[in-house]
């Protein structure tokens, strides 16, 4: 169950550091004043940023921080997780605001799509796996969808692999396999922005640097937001971080937000330059 309250518009000191970028790239998700609670309990507190179009965003900090939840806020996903939710500020995506009683949750899951930590192939083909999310939408002829599944395992960089096994239960698929099947899921369905919560947390530095060499290849044609604990795996894939922190006084905040140079070279903030460096967290 979720309610919303948007009564405290942004100020101007809540807006983006980002809104001036050089690369005057547009958002695709702008987020504004951002806080947001289960229940009673503040998950998060005051979060303003643009996630730019075309741009790879990584999202770090320690445990414990909000980083989840506030990726799982840009596209409803969260309320599903426990209870009644409870938002604060905006989030805007291409200017629509997402928390609208007028949004339809499918439409917008649809267009920002999310990949989770550990990979959650259903229990069928790997085909069906992939043409799961395009039957739900549509109604597609089945060369058009054979021709979608492709592109999708195509574009996760996995078709080679399975294209002689389409057949075959995707459970049978090793964990780094199973996790770029998720990710061609949720191509199929042809997203503008593509959430990962943590994609490569459970899989070996093979795995891994194949995600990356996805994400590297995936954001010349979709938007990417990233949570990750890995501070080198951060700075080679992201064009932008932002680091999320929790003092005494303040749940969940935004410390610092800029390009990932600048974060992991000479960030601002002295907090933001102890978690790089590994004096906390």
């Amino acid at each position: 169950m979720y309610s919303s309250s948007n009564n405290s518009p942004a100020s101007a000191a809540a807006s983006s550091p980002m809104d001036n970028d050089s690369t005057n790239a547009m958002p695709a998700i702008r987020v504004r004043d951002l806080s947001f609670y289960y229940g009673t309990r503040k998950a998060i507190e005051g979060v303003s940023m643009d996630i730019l179009s075309g741009k790879v965003t990584a999202l770090i900090g320690p445990s414990g921080c909000g980083k989840s939840t506030f990726i799982k806020s840009l596209n409803r996903i969260g309320e599903l997780d426990e209870g009644t939710v409870r938002v604060e500020g905006k989030v805007e995506f291409f200017g629509q605001d997402i928390y609208s009683p007028k949004v339809n949750l499918n439409q917008l899951r649809r267009q920002i799509g999310m990949v989770f930590q550990k990979p959650n192939p259903f229990p069928f083909s790997i085909y069906d796996n992939v043409a799961y999310g395009v039957r739900t939408y549509s109604k597609p002829s089945r060369s058009v969808l054979d021709e979608m599944v492709e592109s999708a395992l195509r574009g996760a960089a996995l078709w080679e692999e399975v294209k002689d096994n389409l057949g075959k239960s995707a459970l049978g698929l090793s964990g780094g396999q199973q996790q770029r099947l998720c990710i061609a899921r949720a191509l199929a369905v042809k997203p503008k922005v593509l959430l990962m919560d943590e994609p490569c947390s459970a899989l070996d530095p093979i795995a891994t640097m194949k995600i990356e060499e996805l994400i590297h290849s995936l954001k010349h044609e979709l938007t990417i937001a990233i949570v990750t604990h890995n501070m080198q795996q951060a700075s080679r894939v992201s064009d932008l971080t932002g680091f999320f922190s929790t003092d005494e006084s303040r749940i969940g905040q935004l410390v610092e937000f800029a390009p990932t140079t600048t974060i992991f070279t000479s960030a601002t903030e002295p907090r933001t330059r102890d978690y790089i460096g590994g004096r906390f967290g």
